[in-house]
């Protein structure tokens, strides 16, 4: 795989960390993570194919142990407040004197300057200070976060692996390492340079919430409920696929006209949407150019045709999972889904003996309570 011989070590946290972690897993990496002691390994459902050692970070010992791991390490990736690394002795400065190939991954929701940069937050205050909350919603409703999908993956996960890999890229020429550092607020906006760019230019945008081409204002790009309480998508933007739908439909631009009173065109798609099922309709649309597809469940989309065809699941004994993306023709990521999700400190052991320590040693820091070592019940 593409990113085979990579080794990385990842804090654990909340979603952010843990996908950047899963994407370059996926991709051949060798990902640790570091749990606390007493950390619920539950909570992390990206953890597939991960190693887990587990360290209190408050003990010198373990700090050592670490600052060990990141000398023969590529990648680190921590998830923590400005200043926090730093108070550890775990900060840039400290582990790249040691390592000075090693890529610095800070991925955390404010940065590391400015007047937040020390305040709590969760995705929906990143996009709320990036801008791009106040452009999702209906007319004359209030700002609708897209769940937790822009800022923990879209402007942080995904960015900071992105920007992992820009810096590996780099140290292949250089031979140095450098600082990654990702906030989400910042990450979040750079999603939304195009709405930037263009709210003062291009004629689809200019018009408060809901009421514009892309964001609902409009019949032709909408979502409407069918016969069954299931929904289909439309986006017919373009002349040539707007005819399509209103044949699909049984409609004529004398009764539904491209552009026109878009709140009374709506009524009439709703009434019209209404009267089939959601399978009716895309036996009408699923072969046409009337950009019309189907709003599908995640139990819904891994075993639609196209979605089979396409192979774009994994299925496990449990869930359907999306398999790596984008897909290389040498050397494609691979699904870890099907690989179990690491239990606290369960390769704690293992890691220690590679760095060296000896089983009475490492019998030694787990008396101390300086790391924790997975045991299965025997019940």
């Amino acid at each position: 795989m593409a990113l085979k011989g990579l080794k990385v070590i990842e804090f654990s946290g909340l979603l952010p960390v843990p996908y950047c972690g899963m994407v370059l897993a996926e991709f051949g990496a060798s990902v640790i993570r570091i749990d606390k002691i007493g950390y619920n390994s539950n909570l992390d459902c990206l953890g597939n194919g991960k190693q887990s050692m587990s360290l209190n970070l408050k003990h010198s010992k373990a700090i050592n142990i670490i600052k060990s791991l990141t000398r023969e390490s590529d990648v680190l990736i921590e998830p923590f407040r400005k200043g926090i690394m730093e108070k550890l002795g775990l900060g840039p400065k400290v582990l790249m004197k040691e390592n000075p190939r090693l890529i610095y991954a800070r991925l955390t929701g404010y940065g590391q300057n400015g007047s937040f940069s020390s305040n709590a937050g969760h995705d929906i205050n990143y996009v709320a200070l990036s801008g791009l909350l106040s452009l999702f919603g209906r007319y004359e409703e209030n700002p609708l976060p897209p769940v937790n999908v822009l800022a923990d993956i879209g402007g942080g996960g995904l960015t900071c692996a992105m920007g992992i890999l820009l810096a590996l890229i780099e140290r292949s020429t250089s031979g140095k390492g450098q600082i990654v550092d990702t906030s989400m607020v910042e990450g979040t906006a750079y999603l939304g340079t195009w709405f930037y760019r263009g709210k003062n230019t291009l004629p689809i945008w200019g018009q408060g919430r809901g009421q514009n081409v892309l964001d609902s204002g409009t019949h032709f790009y909408e979502v409407y409920k069918t016969k069954d309480d299931r929904y289909m998508s439309v986006g017919a933007l373009e002349p040539q696929f707007y005819d399509k739908l209103i044949e699909g439909l049984g409609l004529t631009l004398e009764e539904v006209p491209h552009y026109g009173d878009f709140e009374e065109l709506k009524k009439i798609f709703t009434k019209k949407f209404a009267e089939k099922t959601r399978e009716e309709w895309c036996q009408i649309f699923d072969s046409t150019d009337a950009c019309v597809a189907p709003v599908l469940t995640l139990d819904e989309a891994p075993t639609h045709p196209h979605n089979i065809e396409q192979k774009t699941f994994t299925k496990t004994e449990d869930f359907y999972s999306p398999n790596p993306h984008p897909k290389l023709s040498r050397t494609p990521g691979e699904s870890h889904s099907t690989k179990p999700l690491p239990r606290t400190g369960e390769h704690t052991k293992e890691v220690l003996r590679n760095l060296g320590y000896s089983l009475e040693s490492i019998d030694d820091l787990e008396a101390e309570g300086v790391i924790q070592c997975y045991k299965n019940s025997k019940l």
